[in-house]
């Protein structure tokens, strides 16, 4: 006998699943969910996903609940993520154009000429050519190919970089290693002593 659908059970396991993580990563976590099933996230779904999560930790929590507001520019969201290269630089762009932009700026898609514009506006060096930097951000598997030739769109992988890893606690992205110690070098004295 084959088992039935039950709704309900459906959103006690995804409730129980996601209790023990911020609104922030449960709204992450089900975004990629849906990403991962095919489904559609409407910007006026997200929204209002958005204002019922804040009006709702505000009556929670109570008047001293602060959540802290998303960047509003791009050079504070960068500094914030302080990238430690170019295709991180890009990632960043891209994800801030897509989630974290004033609504009449966000951007499904990014191309050269805002991924320079992003240099401008946060005062970093000009790309001698910015499209074989979202090129390799696209082929390390941060961006994926967008609607048309020269459009880039931020991935899940991409995603997790700029949200999760980006900046580290300690500053760096990269785990710290121990130096290799060097092999003390032995003369023909010291091999003849012996």
């Amino acid at each position: 006998m084959a088992k039935t659908t039950d709704d309900l059970e459906a959103v006690r396991i995804l409730t129980t699943a996601l209790t023990g993580f911020s609104p922030e990563d449960q709204e992450r976590i089900i975004r990629w969910s849906r990403e991962k099933l095919g489904l559609s996230q409407t910007s006026s779904n997200l929204e209002g996903l958005r204002t019922r999560q804040s009006s709702s930790s505000v009556l929670r929590e109570g008047p001293q609940a602060s959540v802290p507001p998303s960047a509003k520019d791009l050079k504070t969201f960068v500094v914030t993520k302080s990238p430690k290269n170019d295709v991180q630089f890009a990632a960043t762009v891209a994800y801030y154009y897509r989630f974290e932009a004033p609504p009449e700026q966000r951007r499904n898609e990014i191309d050269h000429v805002m991924l320079q514009d992003a240099c401008r506006l946060t005062a970093r060096e000009r790309f001698k050519n910015p499209r074989t930097t979202l090129n390799n951000a696209k082929n390390l598997g941060l961006l994926d190919s967008g609607s048309e030739a020269g459009m880039f769109a931020i991935n899940t992988v991409g995603e997790n970089l700029v949200a999760m890893t980006l900046p580290n606690q300690e500053g760096s992205t990269a785990k710290s290693r121990k130096p290799k110690r060097q092999k003390k070098a032995v003369n023909n004295s010291q091999i003849e002593k012996k």
